[in-house]
């Protein structure tokens, strides 16, 4: 199965994926494999093998498992998985995806479109489909698996406890069409039967709404940790410093206090649902 996927140009060869690529590389020659042999034991074509060693295609996971073990790699490859994985986001996104990862609390304030780690394959895709200047079809599919993947945070006994409060305009407007606004609507409704996830939605008749100022999330770490995370064009900060993060925790208070209770938002979700 070849679910790998390729590294945007600009990037191509570049940093951890190149001393990956580099290392593997120097484990397959040692265990005396040529990339045929060494792709017919792990499912991947040879080409798809100079292209991990290139640092030109991302491998899966569960690649570099295998990779680590029939190689004898001794945990090295194991080593730089981590960072593997984190290479398949967007440069000005990895911090926030690593400390994200690490969570015991999230906050997540959304005016724009559905939290990414509540949306579907659909609607995420149909996201990134209108991004200009337009991703080529690779790098769409890169990040879709990508978002999927972050969302599996939610789920397990060590989850995170979440709690979103996003914008009715965002659960009105129909990215990707109706079909898809309806299918991520269910998919609200489904995540929020989780006991450690809670969805409450800011309605737009409410005349007082503390988030105008736009999306932020505010992340608890394992450690105590502290941080909040703000974003827009792509660009973003990860705020650290205790007064700032302290005033965006007040205003999560104030936004949530100022939108329907977690009940009488799927209350209104299913509303929207009925609605033709």
């Amino acid at each position: 199965m070849n679910d790998e996927v390729r590294q945007p140009e600009s990037e191509v060869g570049a940093g951890i994926l190149s001393v990956f690529g580099r290392q593997l590389k120097l484990f397959r020659e040692r265990a005396e494999l040529d990339r045929v042999g060494f792709g017919s034991l792990t499912g991947y074509s040879a080409s798809t093998i100079a292209a991990f060693e290139q640092g030109r295609r991302i491998p899966p996971s569960r690649f570099i498992d295998q990779a680590d073990d029939l190689l004898g790699a001794g945990g090295v490859l194991l080593a730089g998985k981590e960072e593997v994985a984190r290479s398949q986001y967007p440069t000005f996104f990895r911090d926030a995806a690593k400390l994200e990862s690490e969570a015991v609390e999230l906050h997540v304030y959304a005016n724009q479109a559905v939290p990414g780690l509540l949306q579907t394959e659909e609607y995420a895709r149909a996201v990134f489909m209108m991004m200009r200047p337009p991703m080529d079809d690779e790098l769409i599919e890169q990040r879709v698996g990508a978002r999927l993947a972050r969302q599996e945070i939610l789920s397990g006994s060590d989850a995170p406890l979440a709690g979103f409060v996003i914008d009715e305009a965002v659960l009105r407007r129909p990215v990707g069409g109706r079909g898809i606004l309806r299918g991520q609507l269910e998919h609200i409704l489904l995540m929020r039967e989780r006991r450690n996830i809670e969805v409450q939605v800011m309605p737009l008749d409410r005349e007082e709404n503390a988030g105008m100022a736009g999306p932020f999330t505010l992340i608890e770490t394992r450690e105590g940790r502290r941080i909040a995370y703000v974003e827009v064009q792509n660009v973003s900060r990860l705020q650290t410093e205790r007064d700032r993060v302290r005033a965006l925790e007040a205003k999560y208070g104030i936004i949530s206090a100022q939108a329907l209770t977690p009940r009488e938002s799927s209350t209104y979700v299913e509303k929207l649902l009925g609605e033709p």
